[in-house]
Order: C-alpha cells, then structure tokens, then sequence
C-alpha cells in the first residue's frame, strides 16, 4: 500500500487515452497511491498534431458523428467501459450547455453550424481533446494525481529492477516506477535519397523540403508564380495546396451550378502534384448506410487467424492473407449492397451469402456470382480497378490526362456523397475491421519478412490510405477549380524526379513531357526510422542499445521496418532482444502498428483495447 508514480512521455491522443484507461482500472487494480507524470512540450490532450496553433483553414478528415474518445460496448477489453460524447455529441451538448468547456471565441461560429456530417477544423477537434483531457482529470480516483510537465524528456535511464529517472529538457528529474513513450509518428532526419536532393538543392539555389508534418513547414519563402513539385498526392499534398492557395488569400466561389471557381490572388506558386497512382485519395464518404450494419468478422476473424497461424512456416501476404480481407471487404460490400439497394441486385441475400461463402475470392466462380447477382458493373467491387485506377493507361498529352483525372474525380464525388452508392461506406467500414485483425497476425510474426516490409507496411498501410483515409469531398471540389484555374497542374501517375541541369525535373511514363521546379515538396509524413528519429530522448536511447528498431530476418537478408521494437504487451525491446519490464512504447511507429488514438465508435478499436491492456499490465505490476 505505498506510493508509486509512471510516467507517460507524450500527452497527445494516445498519452491522453492511456491515463484514460488507468483511471478506469485503478479501483480495481491499484494498491496504494499513484502519481502519473505527463510529458510534453504541447498542451495535454491535443498534443502537437491537434494543438490549436494552426492554421484554422486546415480540416479534420473525419465527420464528428465518427470521432470518440471514449470506450463503448464494442470495445473487447478487460477493464470497465466508460462510454462517453462524440465530438459530435460534444458539439451539441456544449451549442445547447448541458457541457461546460472552455471554447476559443474564435471557434463560436463554427460551434454553431457544425453537424454530425460536415468536416470541422482541427482547431474544433482540439477543443474536443482538451476538454476530454479535463474530464479525465476529474473522474480520477482519490488515489491517483496527474502532474504535467511542458517540456520535452530527452533521457531515460534506470535498471529493469529499479525505478526509473526521467531527465526533462528543463534540467528537472523524475523519479518513476515506469515510463510509457506515447510519442505518435516520429520526426525524422533525412534518409540517404533525401539528404543527396537536400545537398543538391543547397548547391543550386532551390528549395527542398523533407516529409514532414505539413502543419508544421514554413512555406513562406515560396514565391508567387514559382513552379513547385509536390511528390505525394495523399493528405499531406490537400494541407500544402491549402497553406499556399486560400492561406495567401484566394477565394473559392461557389457557382449556381454546385461546382467552385478559384479566385487567385496572385501570391499562389504553380504547383505540379504528382504520385505512385497519379489521383488524389478518394473522398470520405458523407452517407450512412442504408441497411443494417453487417456482423463482422465474417471471413478474416479469429477462426481465421488462428488458422493461418497454425499453418507451418512464414506466409506470404498476397497468396495466403490478402485473399480472405478481400473476401471480408466484399463482403462488407454487398452485404450493403443487398440490404440497402435491392433494386440493384437480382439475388436474394441469403442465396447470394451462401454461395458467396463457398468461393474464394479471386475465382471464376466468383466474378460469375457477382455478374449473375449484380447487373450493372458500377455497382461491381473490382479492389485492382480501385487500387491502380490509371494502370495501363497512356494519354496523348497533360491536357488529355489533366481531363481524365477531373473526370475520375467528378465520379469520385459522386459515389462518396450520394447514398445510392452507400456499398464504398460498407466496404469502408469493414477496412476498419480487417484493419484491427491484421494487427494480431502481425503480432505473431507470422509473415515473410520481405512480405511483411513491402506488402503490409507499404502497399496495404497506403491502399488503406487511399481508400478509407482520404480528404473530406469539399478538397476535392477545391482541387478541381485549382486544377481549372491553372494553379494545380498534374504530372501523372508513377511520377518520377530528377537532379538535373540545377532544376529539379518530374514526369511521368504515362504523360508526355517533363516539368521543370525550383522547389520540391515531399508531401507524406516521414516513413519510420528509429535509427534516423530527431526526437533526443529515442535517438539517445538508441546509441545505448536501450532501444531497438524492429528487423525481421530470412535466409537471405536483414530487412529493417524503422519501427520501434516492442513486445506483443508493448514493452520496449533492447538491441540484445530483451524486452525492458519497466518501459512501454505505444503508438503508429513502434512494431504493433497500431492506428490513431481516437477512432469511429462502435468499431471495437485497436488503439483503445491495446490502451487497456497495457494500462491493466502497469498497474497490476506496480
């Protein structure tokens, strides 16, 4: 019955959700008093990504009916639940005070017209996870005391016996039981490719900017009229075209007939955006479903999983787990298909599911079901024609490719904003799920490292992204005038860059003719590196072999992720392979590959079941 104390090394969302689930588990689990040490140079709750001091022209890409905090009957955990508002619930409660929160004036307008299906600011969110973060402050329990300290742990230090110390950036210590690093995606020197076009534009007079957050960049020494390349074409690229279109005062218009005309204002660049598939993310969806929500999992859950694990050897992704989440996805799919838009099949649903089921996805018997079932090929799930949508395709000229893409777009927007194609939102939704239970076959190590590498950590982390995890459909619109206004211009898709002749030189395979810059955006986040992290505390932590990045190893060769090594319970795992008892990681970049701290309600998220779980492990072992 004495006295201990954590600490927890970033207070955004995660760190925030974290000291959730140890206040709800503490009745139960806590012997004594607890005193939890939160660290970070941001405010608590918000964090970095979602502090108020941004720009107030940069959104969320997500409605408020879909962001919580809070655990729900979905949540499969062992500790209590403790349901709570949305933001949208949040919105409503505080507009009509039933809530008391502290709001930015700022912000009062936008309290006003936001509904459970716009897109609000980050700055809204921001308030939202402030005030999530008092909450949890008050429904502590008597035993437990939150201190936060603003500023930046550069060091930890201690044995796996002993407490540990905590040395702050303002010279402070603290003395811990254990310590949890909740620090979200990590910051990044350049890599070998990025430092050689850094060196190269330093030679040559021009700019280039690393991945980074793009809230974080100053832009301003981009000059109006100067032709600039965007290498990305995902959320990073819509905050770019943001802060240097409508930031530097241009206008979008609304005309009678729905569509937007961009009014410049003469400090805009020309920027050429281009990426892997050449079009931007898909819109999020502004519909519900409109049949019942399918019982998932359904083809990819535990009796599956177990099965693949049992399996002898490593498996390959593509031949072994890819085709059971695309049946999955299918299947969330045309479950909302028949249940919500009869008159588009010609099968009854309980037919179709029996024989559905039977069938392996990528078979002939399968296309057949689905033509004999489904009559009209837009209503058809093809996950190769989503995927690559310009695979094969050559055009004449930009001007050709430029109207292909704004016509790809225009249908874009329509499938994502009207309900009679509310299949893409069951298909969305079931991503979440495949998503949440391929976190467990990943835990098992299960998969081929190169597999692991190339298939899962790149090709369906970002056909996730494009999927499932792209910009509200009011960027897109904004797009298409930008587009039509001639300030955003297209390079094409599998978009490749030069060094050459002092500019920085892009095409494409599929466009005729090559663009010259002077400036060049990588627009994505930096991909993991442990061995690379800016952040003192884990680059310090790494040079003393306290801290390992996660290296998976076949016959052949070593092949390295970049993330944080830890345990299946979320241990820090040293360079010798030995997992540290009294240090945790959590978050995107450590090798559980766990998604945003905050999630969709009713989802049963990872993000919340691992919180609890690690929560329960602290306490039980203090």
């Amino acid at each position: 019955m004495g006295s201990h104390a954590i600490a927890i090394v970033g207070a955004g969302p995660r760190g925030i959700g974290l000291l959730e689930r140890i206040a709800a588990n503490a009745p139960e689990l806590l012997h004594g008093r607890l005193t939890v040490h939160l660290v970070d140079p941001f405010p608590p709750g918000p964090g970095r990504v979602w502090r108020f001091a941004q720009s107030p022209l940069l959104r969320m890409n997500s409605m408020p009916e879909d962001v919580t905090m809070f655990t729900d009957d979905s949540v499969q955990c062992a500790g209590p639940i403790r349901p709570g508002p949305t933001l949208a619930e949040w919105v409503t409660a505080v507009r009509d005070g039933e809530l008391a929160a502290t709001v930015d004036s700022s912000l009062l307008a936008e309290l006003r017209s936001v509904t459970a299906t716009t897109f609000p600011t980050r700055r809204l969110q921001s308030a939202y996870l402030n005030w999530f973060h008092s909450w949890v402050l008050d429904a502590l329990p008597d035993t437990v005391e939150v201190r936060v300290h603003a500023t930046r742990a550069v060091d930890v230090t201690g044995p796996p016996d002993g407490v540990q110390t905590v040395w702050l950036a303002d010279g402070r210590e603290l003395v811990v039981d254990m310590v949890v690093l909740a620090l979200g995606h990590l910051d990044a020197a350049p890599g070998a490719e990025e430092a050689r076009l850094a060196e190269y534009a330093r030679n040559h007079q021009l700019r280039y900017i690393p991945p980074a957050y793009t809230a974080d960049l100053d832009l301003s020494d981009i000059e109006p009229a100067e032709t600039v390349l965007s290498r990305g074409f995902g959320l990073a690229f819509v905050d770019l075209a943001v802060l240097l279109t409508e930031s530097r005062g241009g206008r979008f218009r609304p005309d009678r007939d729905g569509t937007l005309t961009y009014h410049p204002s003469g400090r805009e660049p020309v920027l050429y955006v281009g990426s892997r598939r050449g079009v931007p993310y898909h819109a999020k969806p502004r519909y519900r479903l409109q049949g019942p929500r399918p019982e998932l999992p359904r083809f990819f859950g535990p009796p599956e999983i177990d099965d693949l694990v049992a399996r002898p050897g490593r498996l390959d992704f593509r031949t072994d787990v890819w085709p059971l989440m695309a049946k999955e996805i299918g299947w969330g799919y045309y479950h909302e298909l028949f249940t919500g838009h009869a008159d588009k099949v010609r099968l009854d649903l309980d037919e179709f599911a029996d024989r559905y089921a039977a069938l392996d996805w990528d078979s002939t018997d399968m296309r057949v079901l689905v033509a004999k079932a489904v009559p009209d090929e837009r209503d058809r799930l093809d996950l190769d024609a989503v995927d690559r949508p310009l695979r094969d395709k050559e055009f004449a000229d930009r001007a050709s490719f430029t109207t292909h893409v704004l016509d790809y777009v225009g249908a874009d927007l329509t499938r994502r904003a009207n309900p009679s194609y509310s299949a893409d939102l069951g298909a969305f939704l079931t991503l979440l799920s495949v998503f949440g239970q391929l976190a467990r076959l990943v835990a098992e190590g299960k998969l081929r490292p190169l597999s692991q590498v190339d298939d899962v950590d790149g090709w369906w982390f970002g056909f996730f992204s494009f999927f499932a995890s792209g910009p509200p459909g009011h960027r897109l619109r904004e797009l298409v005038a930008l587009v039509e206004a001639g300030v955003v211009r297209l390079v094409g898709p599998d978009m490749w860059v030069r060094a050459e002749g002092g500019r920085f030189v892009a095409g494409s395979p599929a466009v005729p003719g090559q663009v010259e810059a002077t400036t060049l955006v990588e627009a994505r986040l930096p991909a993991p590196s442990v061995r690379r992290a800016t952040d003192p505390l884990l680059r310090t932590m790494f040079q003393r072999g306290e801290l390992a990045e996660e290296v998976l190893l076949d016959a052949a060769a070593e092949h390295s992720t970049g993330r944080i090594l830890t345990t299946g319970t979320g241990l820090l795992v040293d360079a010798t392979g030995w997992p540290h008892p009294r240090r945790f990681a959590l978050g995107p970049h450590t090798s559980s590959r766990a998604p945003g701290a905050f999630t969709r309600p009713n989802t049963n998220a990872v993000g919340f079941r691992q919180n609890d779980a690690v929560a329960r492990h602290i306490l039980a072992h203090l």
